[in-house]
């Protein structure tokens, strides 16, 4: 496995009346994260969140293209990002124990924390399809390119680890400083992992290996 130090290209906020910065995803132009009762939606380029949906949203967020899709307590949320109305809910497979939240290939993957696995969900029924071991608590989870990336947090420690999807194996491992904890995960698919920055009230923008970060 390479390890190596993550490299922070950028940090966002805090922002006003957020204490806690949950699930993260991208849609193209826009950073969404979750701070409890709201989705926000944050300007990369000038740092400013632009738009706020009045929703539950308690864990990790994802982007299919057209909906977003949010964890709240034990189900997940599909919303229209225009009107900010719920369309739908299927259960979460953790039960509310569930952390990070991803799309890929027409299915939601969900972190399930303290059981350190990533199941890879049917997004219309909630079905389990299967489920990828991991060897450290889960936060947020992202593809990007085929590959699969997960964020860790044990104390004060966090990681952001690169595994192989069939087998769970760690390929790659970015140190976060210590202290610096990751809650959300997503990749810009580009050369950018926008990470939620949990009790900080923060988003960061950490540099994907292999990519030549970008001027911030």
């Amino acid at each position: 496995m390479k390890k190596q130090p993550a490299e922070i290209v950028r940090e966002y906020g805090p922002f006003p009346g957020v204490e806690q910065v949950a699930g993260v995803t991208y849609d193209g132009k826009q950073v969404w994260f979750a701070s409890g009762d709201k989705l926000n939606a944050l300007d990369p380029a000038s740092g400013n969140t632009v738009r706020s949906i009045d929703v539950a949203a308690h864990a990790g967020t994802a982007f299919d293209g057209q909906h977003l899709f949010q964890i709240a307590e034990d189900r997940i949320q599909k919303i229209d990002p225009a009107t900010g109305r719920v369309l739908g809910t299927i259960p979460a497979p953790a039960g509310g124990g569930d952390s990070g939240l991803a799309w890929a290939e027409g299915s939601l993957w969900v972190g399930h924390y303290r059981e350190r696995k990533i199941h890879q969900v049917d997004p219309e029924t909630g079905v389990v399809l299967r489920s990828i071991e991991s060897n450290r608590f889960v936060t947020g989870v992202s593809w990007v390119d085929g590959e699969l990336w997960h964020a860790t947090w044990e104390g004060d420690e966090s990681e952001l680890r690169r595994i192989d999807p069939r087998t769970g194996e760690v390929l790659e491992a970015l140190e976060m400083p210590a202290g610096t904890n990751i809650s959300g995960l997503e990749s810009d698919g580009a050369d950018r992992f926008f990470c939620g920055g949990g009790g900080t009230g923060k988003v960061r923008a950490v540099r994907r290996p292999g990519r030549r970060a970008r001027a911030a």
